[in-house]
């Protein structure tokens, strides 16, 4: 089975090349713990395969088992436009890497979807490059984020890399036009359409904006969920990450009785820095 690489070379290297082709992940994590981090690092990355493969194969390496490059990358966000996006990874990776990454990521601002509907100033979202206005000057004519959303991915997904930032927003709406239900249900559309298009959608979601049951609907709906926590022991806090459960990757995991990573956060972004497993 052909797989979408990650971006994380030692879990990617654990996994016989990262996700399954058609597969749908939720990066769950605590503030700070590294699903923001390991989002970042995915895409740019998965950039450099494209826009610079000595810079990827010197901070990567060699593309692992049975993965396969996205045709795209995407970078989707309901709340910040590129500018903000590039700004904020370069303060997480180097310069270089990240400049050359991105330069093949493509990204798309759901700004004016998403706030059309709520009491923020419109010049606060809608830049130069796109207007309020052109989603038309009716109720009937303006789409919902939900909408916007489905269209790019039918329009772009297939054979692609598409990282969402964040499902979080989308979940922190909480109005009448758009309930958790409606994102729940979204989600297992999105995975069943996923299946056609070939490529690797992650979803990152802060785990404190979600109950209990809430999390356990959202991880129904999807292939995988990989859950990034800090770990206190004396004075030191460490950031592990682990997967919870994951269609066509989880065994391979348990083949080798690997229960969790340890993780760190260097100039090349996000890696597994250990791993612990059953004794």
């Amino acid at each position: 089975m052909a797989t979408i690489p990650f971006g994380i070379s030692r879990l990617d290297g654990r996994i016989q090349g990262g996700a399954p082709e058609g597969s749908v992940v939720l990066l769950s994590g605590e503030a700070g713990a590294g699903a923001r981090e390991f989002v970042y690092t995915s895409a740019v990355m998965n950039g450099l395969l494209d826009a610079d493969r000595d810079l990827f194969e010197l901070h990567y390496g060699d593309l692992h088992g049975s993965a396969v490059e996205p045709e795209d990358v995407h970078y989707v966000s309901f709340t910040a436009d590129e500018s903000e996006l590039r700004r904020e990874i370069a303060f997480t990776m180097d310069e270089e890497i990240v400049d050359a990454g991105l330069d093949a990521v493509t990204f798309a601002d759901f700004s004016p979807e998403y706030f059309q509907l709520s009491p923020v100033p419109r010049e606060w979202y809608a830049g130069e490059h796109r207007s309020i206005n052109d989603l038309g000057n009716t109720d009937n004519d303006r789409r919902d984020v939900l909408e916007a959303f489905a269209d790019y991915l039918d329009e772009q997904a297939s054979g692609s890399l598409v990282v969402v930032d964040s499902l979080t927003d989308l979940i922190g709406v909480r109005q009448k036009e758009l309930t958790f239900g409606d994102i729940v249900m979204t989600l297992k559309g999105l995975r069943k359409a996923a299946r056609g298009w070939d490529g690797l959608i992650l979803l990152h979601l802060t785990r404190d904006a979600v109950t209990t049951e809430e999390f356990g609907s959202l991880m129904t709906s999807v292939d995988g969920t990989v859950e990034f926590e800090w770990e206190r022991g004396g004075n030191e806090r460490v950031r592990t990450m682990f997967v919870r459960e994951f269609r066509g990757v989880l065994g391979r995991l348990e083949k080798e009785d690997i229960v969790q990573f340890e993780t760190e956060i260097h100039d090349a972004g996000f890696d597994v820095s250990d791993v612990r497993k059953i004794r």
